[in-house]
């Protein structure tokens, strides 16, 4: 029994110690990799913007820069998305502003939601595409560091998917309308059970910086609930609304 437990506490060493060595390992792999990225500046970055034949073809998003070489048609000269090529044009990912001031790597203004969305397209490039380096400027400091922008985005992103999560959960007590839209007949709303009701999303200004509605579907005794209304056109207990 003795022995046993001997044998016990000498395995329990052992694994310990391969633990230790499986995380230092890990920890010499991560320096490694950090140590094998790039700085650049914002004209180094510039040039490899697809119109050099023997350069990869690189972007930056929040200061993160991605080679996208494999994606040579799309990133390359003639290429759908080589607006973004050789340069952060974080912004233009959700603003749809491809020339002039829209291709800036600045999220000034744009809502939580808008923001979650930058950084949802930045994660994209890390699992579809390999991480280079860092472009020195807005999001980090000439010694690789992030900076407080950079911070202030993961904030807001994260708030954004908070305010996100909890409209859901407020709406799904509210069910939504069922709608179908066809160019001949125009859009439609109707409730399998309850009547249609245009209502606002009260945290629609906090995530997207305005004011929208949805239609949901209310029974007739819930219809005396303020801020509920009536599309136009529609009868009062009708359960469809054109």
């Amino acid at each position: 029994m003795k022995n046993n437990n001997i044998i016990i506490i000498m395995l329990g060493v052992v694994v310990a110690l391969m633990a230790a060595l499986l995380f230092r390992l890990k920890l010499v792999t991560v320096e490694e990799e950090e140590d094998d990225l790039r700085l650049f500046t914002v004209e180094e970055l510039a040039l490899y913007n697809g119109t050099h034949p023997d350069l990869p073809i690189l972007l930056g998003i929040l200061g993160s820069v991605f080679d996208v070489t494999k994606g040579k048609s799309h990133y390359g000269t003639g290429g759908g998305y080589n607006h973004f090529a050789g340069r952060d044009a974080s912004r233009a990912f959700v603003s749809g502003n491809f020339t002039g001031d829209g291709l800036t790597d600045s999220l000034q203004g744009l809502s939580s939601s808008e923001v979650k969305s930058v950084v949802e397209w930045r994660d994209f490039y890390f699992r579809s595409y390999t991480f280079v380096g860092k472009l020195v400027g807005r999001y980090y400091d000439s010694q690789g560091n992030f900076t407080k922008y950079l911070k202030g985005v993961e904030v807001k992103a994260a708030r954004g998917a908070q305010l996100l999560e909890k409209q859901k959960k407020e709406e799904a007590k509210q069910p939504s309308c069922n709608s179908r839209w066809s160019q001949g007949d125009g859009g439609e709303v109707w409730c399998d059970d309850g009547v249609p009701r245009l209502v606002q999303r009260p945290l629609e200004i906090a995530l997207t910086g305005k004011m929208s509605k949805r239609c949901a579907c209310f029974k007739e005794e819930q219809l005396d609930q303020p801020g509920l209304e009536v599309y136009d056109g529609c009868d009062f207990l009708g359960k469809s609304c054109r």
